[in-house]
């Protein structure tokens, strides 16, 4: 069976590298998590997907269409989701590849049905595709591998076997057992007498329990079965069999025994299934050899796509109430990771869309960027709370989503692939404790650089704003010049708005392919407009248009104080006039 993933192309050698625990958590994997599915296990595998970074531009168009068509065929999606549901009984791989020696009866019905039901998911997918007008080379491919499955391995012949085995086993319906008592009357041991194509009815045990009775002596001469219906002779020789435990119900006297509700094993089957195996031994031979020339069909290659089918039935899902929002969103256009080229052209936060889906309504600003020779490095500045972070965040989501394939949240994009995204967010309080804040983010920055390369992507949010103002600075140009010396893409939102100033200093100083700008998110009229350009920053220019707005200046303060005065005068009691 040839070797398959929906992830990367066939016969593709590929390299993946690890987003940063901080990365993970400073673009909120886990809040996407939570709005992808609820499910633990669905969870686990979309998790490690969305933690992997490729930068192979092959690899990333690949997944781009296979998502396109999922995300075009809602159909597609039901039927993939159904196929996951059935194959959730099949994942134990190493059942179906090897036959053991002497396996139980009950084992060899058990791997009878999953391989049926292999059959009939096969079958299933194969139906759906052939119906839809899928496009993408990983779809199409798929298309074929199961048309090919069910053309070469007989599936006909093979449903005809299968239904005749089972109706052979099928006709065991009951097991007569001899139990024998040690002195104290208890049981000690048990044979199988034997076999019988018929189940005991409620009526025929009490017949002979009522036979049984009535004898004189009260005791029954002898082990004679001879009015029971023998489907297969007794085994000549006596097989012990360990006593299996029953338990009685909280609720009521009767007496249950405990069964597996996937396989259908219990105390008493376990305990008797050597004897009944050695008993039937033709039939479990015929299981034998229909299993053999079955087993290894397509080496179950549909449950290797298992967490695959998920990642792309859930980020479709997504997207598809994203659109229903009226929200934009487009297929990412793909060039080589080397030009280290980046275009947005009305990029939102994908968190405030989700938001949106989830009930908010949010007014959502959409802003453009572009990473070019011209300008590969922003210094973002802007006042408190002016959609710096979201901004930020919102550029290292859509570059993410480009290269896991999936929709990107803007009317158009155009990206050079990352090999990395590396984030450098504030620190949590408990991480600053030996090295202090200055310490750890230091340190941090410096871990960046050990392992960043000019594909690199790094996205720094207020970073080393814990300390005085010249000494912020004086490490933040630095770090700057190292990000325009190895060539990176960066987006370095600050409140240092002399580090915007420094440009010429920044760019003048080092040479280097990765030009440094200035960005700033506006204010106009003292609203924050959360629209972001490239011009110089803007620092007491903002702080005057919210000072105008909330009335902080000093003309506004004297006035209001005047007016108060005023007021205060003319509302004096009559007694004080």
């Amino acid at each position: 069976m040839e070797d398959f993933s929906l992830l990367f192309p066939q016969g593709k050698e590929y390299k993946v590298n690890q987003l940063t625990p901080e990365a993970v958590n400073d673009l909120s994997i886990d809040f996407l998590l939570d709005n992808l599915t609820d499910v633990r296990n669905e969870r686990e595998h979309i998790r490690n997907l969305l933690t992997q970074v490729t930068d192979d531009e092959e690899v990333i168009r690949y997944r781009g269409g296979v998502f396109e068509d999922f995300l075009r065929f809602p159909k597609l999606r039901a039927a993939m989701e159904e196929l996951v549901a059935r194959l959730a009984d099949l994942k134990d791989v190493a059942r179906f590849q090897k036959d053991q020696e002497g396996p139980s009866l009950w084992s060899l019905i058990n791997r009878l049905r999953e391989v049926d039901e292999y059959v009939s998911c096969i079958t299933m997918i194969k139906k759906t595709l052939e119906e839809l007008d899928v496009t993408s080379e990983g779809m199409k491919t798929l298309r074929r591998i199961v048309t090919d499955i069910d053309r070469e391995s007989g599936f006909p012949q093979l449903k005809a076997d299968i239904d005749e085995t089972m109706e052979k086993a099928r006709k065991l319906k009951s097991i007569t057992i001899g139990v024998n008592l040690d002195d104290m009357l208890r049981p000690k041991s048990a044979g199988v007498l034997s076999l019988n194509d018929s189940y005991f009815t409620d009526a025929g045990l009490m017949r002979r329990f009522m036979n049984f009775t009535s004898k004189q002596d009260g005791l029954h001469e002898g082990t004679d079965v001879s009015g029971f219906k023998h489907f297969h002779a007794a085994n000549p020789v006596t097989v012990d069999v360990k006593i299996a435990s029953y338990q009685k119900s909280a609720v009521s006297n009767d007496i249950h025994i405990e069964a597996n509700s996937a396989t259908g094993s219990d105390a008493i089957s376990n305990a008797i299934t050597k004897p009944v195996t050695s008993i039937m031994k033709k039939t479990c031979d015929d299981i034998k050899s229909t299993l053999k020339r079955y087993v290894n069909i397509s080496g179950y290659m549909l449950i290797s796509l298992m967490p695959e089918i998920i990642f792309y039935v859930r980020w479709a899902e997504l997207i598809d109430k994203i659109i229903e929002k009226g929200m934009p969103v487009c297929k990412a256009e793909i060039l080589p990771p080397d030009e280290r080229y980046c275009s947005f052209k009305e990029i939102y936060n994908l968190k405030l869309a989700i938001n949106n889906v989830n009930g908010d309504n949010i007014n959502i600003i959409r802003n453009d960027i572009s990473f070019d020779d011209e300008r590969r490095i922003y210094i973002l500045t802007g006042p408190n709370r002016g959609g710096k972070t979201i901004f930020t965040q919102a550029v290292g989501l859509a570059m993410m989503m480009a290269q896991w394939g999936v929709y990107v949240p803007a009317e158009k994009a155009v990206i050079s692939p990352c090999d990395n995204m590396f984030t450098h967010f504030p620190a949590d309080e408990n991480d600053t404790v030996d090295l202090g804040r200055l310490g750890e983010e230091s340190k941090r920055l410096s871990e960046i650089f050990d392992v960043a390369t000019s594909r690199s992507f790094m996205l720094l949010n207020e970073s080393l704003a814990t300390t005085s103002v010249a000494e912020g600075l004086f490490i933040a140009k630095d770090v700057v010049k190292a990000m325009r010396y190895l060539g990176v893409r960066c987006i370095f939102n600050t409140h240092m708005h002399e580090l915007a100033r420094s440009l010429d200093e920044l760019n003048g100083s080092v040479e280097g392919e990765s030009r440094v700008e200035s960005l700033v998110t506006g204010v106009q009229h003292g609203e924050r407009s959360f629209k972001v350009a490239v011009m110089p920053p803007q620092g007491v220019s903002y702080a005057k248009d919210i000072a105008e707005k909330y009335g902080v200046t000093f003309d506004k303060i004297k006035q209001h104080l005047e007016n108060r005065s005023r007021h205060a005068a003319g509302s004096a009691p009559l007694d004080k006039l």
